[in-house]
């Protein structure tokens, strides 16, 4: 039987990101699957904090699209050019990007209007190719900060593992 994902809202981020730290680990011991990695990652951090909407953006097209992938909550968007929004962003330009009003932000794509504010974390793998973003959207504004950006690049330095990553031929 799996472990009940902990409601963590109130708990301090820093606490509660090493708390499914630890979670994500036993769940995905032994695992090399990149959706299920993706699939429990959102899971745990969708249920542990109450997000609008968490999930994956894959790079389907190295340096120019992205496409929607495990996600958790109301409907994505299926497909993000590079450069485009916070995720297309965050992407083209391989780093983190915090978004404490997503109506400030130029070009933010609206997905779902209850968005307030937004996180995007860049995903990379043992060889440092970008394989996707990890999405955060709260409803609540700046929702996202130090202990965030943290925590979050802690979990998805799961998909950089050497393990994970096939050899390239």
């Amino acid at each position: 039987m799996e472990p009940v994902i902990p409601d963590l809202r109130d708990t301090p981020r820093a606490e509660a990101y090493e708390r499914l730290a630890e979670m994500q680990a036993l769940l995905l011991e032994g695992s090399d699957d990149v959706i299920a990695g993706m699939a429990t990652t959102a899971t745990l951090l969708h249920h542990a904090f109450g997000h609008l909407w968490t999930g994956f953006y894959r790079v389907v097209v190295p340096d120019t699209l992205l496409r929607v992938g495990p996600y958790q909550g109301s409907l994505g968007c299926q497909e993000i050019r590079f450069g485009r929004g916070v995720c297309g962003t965050a992407a083209a330009e391989r780093r983190t990007v915090v978004v404490p009003d997503v109506h400030a932000f130029p070009g933010h794509i609206a997905c779902d209007a209850r968005s307030r504010s937004e996180i995007v974390v860049p995903v990379f793998d043992a060889h440092g190719a970008l394989l996707a973003v990890l999405d955060i959207d709260s409803p609540e504004p700046a929702a996202f900060g130090d202990d965030d950006e943290a925590g979050l690049a802690r979990l998805v330095a799961w998909f950089a593992r050497t393990t994970y990553v096939p050899v390239p031929a």
